[in-house]
C-alpha cells in the first residue's frame, strides 16, 4: 500500500483566536487525554506534562471561550475527574478537522516539496 502525503509528514497548527488565547496541537491534545481518561493529571501524565501546566492550560481555555472546555469535580473518596462539556467536544471536533482539511488540501504542495528533497536514505 503506498502512503500518501498526509501519512508522511506532520502539519502542526496554532490557530490565534484573540489577544490572550491561541489552540494548537498541544491543547488538543490535552483535551483529547481529558476526554480519554477522565483526569487532567492522567492526561497530562500521558504528555509528559505537570499536573500544574495541564490544569493551567485548561484555566486558560475556560477563562477565553464563552463556556468552559472541561468540568472537574473535587477529589477525595471518590477521587475526582474532568470531563470536556459539549463545548470541549466541539472545540476540539472543529480543530480537528480544521488539521485534517488542512492536511488534505496540502498533500499536492508535500508532495511537491517531497520531491526536491535530497536522498536520505543512506545518512544517519
Amino acid at each position: 500500500m503506498t502512503k500518501t502525503a498526509s501519512d508522511r509528514f506532520t502539519l502542526r497548527i496554532r490557530l490565534k483566536l484573540g489577544p490572550d488565547i491561541a489552540l494548537g496541537p498541544g491543547k488538543a491534545d490535552l483535551l483529547e487525554g481529558i476526554r480519554d481518561t477522565g483526569s487532567i493529571a492522567a492526561a497530562g501524565r500521558r504528555m509528559k506534562m505537570s499536573y500544574k501546566r495541564a490544569w493551567l492550560l485548561i484555566e486558560t481555555m475556560n477563562r477565553n471561550f464563552a463556556e468552559p472546555l472541561v468540568e472537574t469535580s473535587k477529589g477525595g473518596a471518590g477521587h475526582g475527574g474532568a470531563v470536556l462539556t459539549e463545548t470541549g467536544l466541539r472545540v476540539l471536533g472543529l480543530y480537528r478537522s480544521i488539521e485534517a482539511q488542512a492536511r488534505a488540501g496540502s498533500a499536492r504542495d508535500i508532495d511537491a516539496l517531497e520531491a526536491l528533497l535530497s536522498d536520505m536514505s543512506n545518512r544517519k
